[in-house]
């Protein structure tokens, strides 16, 4: 059986003799060995064939010592080639001239008359520094394509609608700034993709996104999860921790639901705007961070100032660039797409052959109301995707008899047989609509809290 040898070897020099006895000895050691006496040839071979190593004289006959016209070709080959990798022969052992060539891009240098076993592993660890080359020109290949794959413009979100279109106009005005941007819009509508889209197509694109959910935040941890902490500052504090600020430096730093933060947060939060520096827990010296900053709410943000639940010199901070994005009962003409998205999504996951929902079934969903937005639609077409026996989705895979459109809900009222969430969410919306939107003076019309309010609006989506 043939052995398969690694390499492909090209030997450049004028010497004929040392050609062909390089050439008796390499080969047993390389899979291919070629050699040639006239340099002006290096250009042809190097595109015709991707040598792995060339063994290159420094001194041809136009130039016998000076070793000028071996540094021409080796400019010559890394212009063709910028992974090649070339080891020098030179008879003259001048230190310069090799730190010299090593300085111009050659990998090692070989002296005439050479040792076999010298030559041998000087070419074995070239051969080996042209593999890690070619590795990482393929990982920086495949890093670009990546990036081009997740930079073409706006891949993950949907949407030909005029008010979407707006949106991505706005997003590529904005986006190249370091502006910060403020994102409103109710439950459920990609208010997280639009921050994810924003920092792509920044100039801090290749720095880390840092999200931080902060409804989810306890008031005590607040400190420890934004600013960091010292490592026994706390009960649970075992070891020094970098806060989310910190870790988006030089990044973006994405603040969910930044309209659930208590006052008292709130100016903690201000202070680390303004200051552009936080201070760990149990810490006394400040760290300076650089951060773009992107918030998203889904409450009535320029209400809650009004009523002084939420700080007006914060939300003159945040939004210096403000993006709302429409409900999904707004933009009706996106529905086809979205669900022929999520379709074809779960269908490869779930191993089905679904193509399409039908015209049927889109009519019915642009007439229901979508409370969950895009995200409702995407659990309820996976949903009909695993239950499903049919190939094209039809209205009765998605399950919709039950869910009513606001218009549908009010007339139900004077019906017997009502939900309880039901009547409380067609209460909510009528006392809004009489306050045009005034949250204090709803809520009191209710008899609730302006946070139980708050959590009524969140959990019907409102």
């Amino acid at each position: 059986m043939k052995e398969n040898k690694p390499g492909k070897i090209l030997i450049v020099d004028d010497n004929e003799d040392l050609l062909k006895a390089a050439k008796i000895f390499l080969k047993r050691h390389f899979g291919q060995v070629d050699t040639e006496t006239n340099p002006g040839l290096l250009p042809v071979l190097i595109i015709n064939e991707q040598y792995d190593v060339i063994l290159l004289d420094m001194n041809f006959t136009k130039d016998v010592s000076s070793g000028q016209e071996g540094f021409y070709w080796l400019d010559r080959i890394l212009e063709l080639d910028s992974s090649a990798v070339v080891v020098l022969i030179t008879a003259y052992g001048d230190v310069n001239t090799a730190v010299k060539a090593i300085k111009e891009g050659a990998t090692d240098f070989v002296l005439k008359p050479w040792e076999n076993e010298k030559l041998l592993a000087t070419l074995n660890s070239a051969l080996q520094l042209r593999q890690s080359k070619l590795e990482i020109s393929q990982l920086k290949t495949q890093q670009q394509q990546l990036y081009q794959d997740i930079d073409s413009k706006f891949k993950d979100i949907i949407g030909q609608s005029s008010s979407m279109v707006k949106v991505f106009e706005t997003i590529e005005r904005v986006a190249a700034t370091d502006a910060n941007v403020l994102i409103l819009g109710e439950n459920g509508t990609g208010k997280e993709m639009i921050a994810r889209a924003i920092h792509r197509h920044s100039k801090r694109h290749r720095e880390a996104f840092i999200g931080v959910d902060l409804g989810s935040i306890t008031t005590t941890l607040f400190e420890s999860e934004l600013f960091g902490h010292k490592r026994g500052s706390f009960t649970d504090a075992k070891e020094d921790r970098a806060g989310r600020f910190e870790q988006a430096n030089k990044g973006t730093l994405f603040l969910d639901e930044i309209g659930n933060l208590p006052l008292p947060l709130q100016s903690k939060l201000l202070a680390a705007l303004q200051n552009r520096e936080v201070t760990r827990v149990g810490a006394n010296k400040a760290i300076p961070v650089n951060i773009r900053l992107i918030s998203a709410t889904n409450m009535p943000i320029h209400s809650m100032v009004y009523e002084n639940t939420f700080r007006q010199d914060l939300l003159y901070r945040i939004n210096t660039i403000e993006i709302t994005l429409p409900p999904l009962r707004e933009r009706l003409e996106d529905i086809p797409h979205l669900a022929n998205h999520f379709i074809e999504v779960y269908s490869k996951k779930y191993n089905k052959e679904i193509r399409k929902a039908g015209e049927a079934l889109i009519k019915r969903m642009q007439k229901y109301h979508w409370p969950g937005n895009i995200r409702e639609l995407q659990h309820s077409i996976e949903r009909a995707v695993i239950m499903t026996t049919h190939g094209v989705l039809q209205p009765e895979d998605l399950f919709m008899q039950k869910q009513l459109s606001p218009e549908k809900q009010e007339e139900l009222v004077s019906l017997d047989h009502l939900n309880i969430e039901d009547v409380e969410k067609i209460l909510i919306r009528k006392a809004l609509q009489k306050h045009n939107g005034h949250i204090t003076r709803a809520a009191e019309e209710l008899g609730l809290t302006r946070s139980s309010l708050y959590r009524r609006l969140e959990r019907y989506g409102l």
